[in-house]
């Protein structure tokens, strides 16, 4: 023993952590040894597909300033229009709003125990897999679910929020 296994969980993770045993979550957070801002370094740790991360990215709504948090497979990339379309119009959402809003810094947001509940969607491509992982508010920290928890878990819709593929 090293000592390291008894270093308590960051905040962010404590606060995911303590969101997933109230909702009865099966799994909770696991600290990765190295870090995973991106799906591609979370999958690579997990050994599992790219599609499988959860990304959750933060938009800021220019109608009343909140969060618009949207939670999408790994290998698509948001539609901003189709957000908007669903939400109203978004701006930038950087590192400062993305703290204070979420409580999580860029790279850890997870879907669950933020500060300030935001406005949440979740793609429908999430539910090409039986098992996702998603961070765990801090950019080493992931949990394990199913996109059926997800929506149980965020109590949000599921929309088509992805970009078309390239032809």
């Amino acid at each position: 023993m090293c000592g390291a296994e008894l270093k308590p969980l960051p905040e962010g993770v404590q606060r995911v952590a303590a969101a997933l045993q109230a909702a009865g979550h099966a799994h909770g957070p696991v600290m990765l040894d190295d870090a995973a801002r991106t799906a591609q370094q979370a999958a690579d740790a997990l050994g599992v597909t790219v599609g499988q991360i959860a990304k959750s990215i933060i938009f800021r709504r220019k109608a009343d300033d909140a969060a618009v948090l949207v939670i999408t497979s790994g290998d698509r990339r948001v539609d901003e229009k189709k957000v908007a379309a669903l939400v109203g119009k978004l701006g930038r959402a950087d590192a400062e709003f993305v703290k204070a809003r979420t409580g999580f810094t860029i790279g850890g947001v997870s879907p669950v125990g933020h500060v300030t509940t935001p406005v949440t969607l979740i793609d429908r491509e999430l539910f090409r897999f039986d098992e996702i992982w998603a961070a765990a508010g801090h950019p080493h920290g992931v949990f394990q679910l199913r996109p059926q928890d997800l929506e149980r878990l965020t109590g949000a819709p599921v929309a088509d929020i992805d970009q078309l593929p390239a032809a």
